[in-house]
């Protein structure tokens, strides 16, 4: 095998691995865990307040 062979072979491979990526981001079974981590920026923040903050 020569080294145009392998490179085709790895570019085959991560193309089906991007595939599988995009696959898997867009399935629904994962929506309701995508939506939820989306809103976790704007959850309330029950941390209490550092010493060296002002309030």
């Amino acid at each position: 095998m020569d080294s145009g062979t392998i490179s085709g072979i790895v570019t085959v491979v991560f193309i089906l691995v991007f595939i599988g990526i995009v696959w898997w981001a867009y399935s629904k079974g994962n929506k309701q865990r995508f939506e939820d981590a989306g809103k976790l920026p704007f959850g309330e923040d029950d941390s209490p307040t550092k010493q060296g903050d002002k309030q």
